[in-house]
């Protein structure tokens, strides 16, 4: 394999510099993720016993606690709770948008690793074969021997640009689908606020 990278030329370090910037980028989103999903479940689950036997008071303070997402959505929202349901929805829209902003932290650098991947790779096929034609032009031969060290240059830096994209594009793909199943829960725990509010009469 080493060898193998090496036979590919000098535009596979570059490929590699990419890949190790998309992996440590993946390594920090999938633990972030782990852990917002993990600490959602914890609250959703309390929260709204928290709400119905403390009020909105006690509310507030567990949401405080928690550094989940929903927990900002909720606190904000459970502050504009005497002005009225439709405050209190607007606030967790609003909130919600923000929150969303950061649940996709770091994706655009993502699908910039996996547009240039490739694109060296692509970029290092052409430099191979520049150099397959000039060795050509330089024996005034064209034995395979003579081309088959700019081709196999070209070769292998497609094929790693390719490799590495693809990686990381299956990781953000994985992302996109937790977004979107933390979306999707944020939505109904802020409907169940909503309910529980209405059905209670739930004051501070």
């Amino acid at each position: 394999m080493v060898q193998l990278f090496l036979d590919g030329g000098p535009f596979m370090w570059p490929i590699l510099g990419v890949f190790i910037v998309g992996l440590v980028i993946v390594f920090e989103r999938l633990y972030a993720l782990i852990t917002i999903t993990a600490k959602t479940k914890a609250f959703t689950k309390n929260i709204k016993e928290v709400l119905i036997e403390g009020g909105v008071g006690s509310a507030i303070e567990a949401c405080n606690a928690s550094t989940s997402p929903i927990a900002t959505m909720f606190a904000e929202a459970l502050r504009h709770q005497d002005k009225g349901l439709a405050r209190v929805e607007k606030t967790l829209d609003t909130i919600g948008s923000l929150e969303m902003t950061f649940l996709e932290k770091n994706q655009i650098w993502l699908s910039t690793v996996i547009v240039i991947a490739p694109m060296l790779g692509f970029t290092g096929t052409v430099a191979g074969m520049v150099t397959a034609f000039q060795d050509i032009a330089a024996a005034n031969d064209m034995s395979p021997a003579v081309v088959a060290t700019g081709i196999s240059q070209a070769l292998l830096t497609t094929l790693f640009g390719l490799i590495v994209a693809m990686i990381i594009q299956i990781f953000q793909n994985f992302f996109l689908f937790q977004i979107d199943n933390l979306v999707i829960d944020m939505e109904r725990s802020s409907l169940d606020l909503l309910d529980d509010l209405e059905k209670n009469n739930i004051k501070k």
